[in-house]
């Protein structure tokens, strides 16, 4: 039975590439969106079996793009697709409900078998991302539930930082120096009770910071 398949990027030459790489298989590329505005307006007027969804692009980021999807069709899966292997990314598609996150540098089999085992209902998380970022970030859902009182700058760097920017992205975003955002990411990480940037942006994405 084919797959449907929707491909969300902004290159014309991933979209070629990928029709490419899926010729010849049961993975039918039925639409290609460059934008999360027209890959919503797809999956508004089309059945689908699965999306593929870039994760930067240049009007909103493929994980907002994700939010709106679930937000439209909770159970329509959707498979990230991105040059950056960026832990905080892959936090934030796991927290949004991706199904994986799969790098760009991908072999055909590996992508088609991605591919295949999503649209079935399956996830193509590797073990060490569910590692890393499964469970709550907290020692216990009680502790994640607790107000946690951190400042307006420290609220604004960890939003920032569950968008996957690093501190000189922060810094330069925020108007602040290098070091300073360093200690406000350290007096973070603290107050959560979390051990990295990954749980950080896990703990955010929940509670609706980011």
């Amino acid at each position: 039975m084919a797959i449907k398949l929707l491909v969300v990027d902004d290159h014309p030459v991933v979209r070629v590439g990928l029709k490419q790489m899926t010729a010849g298989t049961d993975i039918h590329v039925v639409a290609e969106a460059e934008s999360a505005a027209e890959a919503v307006n797809y999956i508004k007027k089309m059945q689908l079996d699965i999306v593929l969804l870039d994760v930067r692009m240049p009007d909103t980021d493929g994980l907002r793009c994700l939010a709106d999807i679930k937000k439209l069709n909770p159970k329509l899966p959707v498979l990230m697709f991105s040059a950056y292997d960026s832990p905080t990314y892959v936090a934030r598609a796991v927290a949004l409900g991706a199904s994986g996150y799969l790098s760009k540098s991908a072999k055909r089999d590996a992508l088609t078998a991605a591919i295949m085992e999503v649209a079935s209902g399956g996830t193509a998380w590797s073990r060490e991302d569910l590692r890393r970022i499964s469970g709550p970030p907290a020692d216990s859902e009680t502790e994640l539930e607790l107000e946690v009182p951190l400042t307006r700058r420290e609220l604004e760097v960890l939003k920032q930082l569950a968008f996957g920017l690093t501190n000189k992205e922060i810094a330069e975003a925020l108007g602040i120096s290098y070091e300073t955002v360093k200690e406000h990411v350290q007096h973070v990480l603290q107050k959560l009770g979390v051990s990295d940037r990954t749980q950080a942006a896990v703990w955010a994405v929940r509670q609706g910071i980011a």
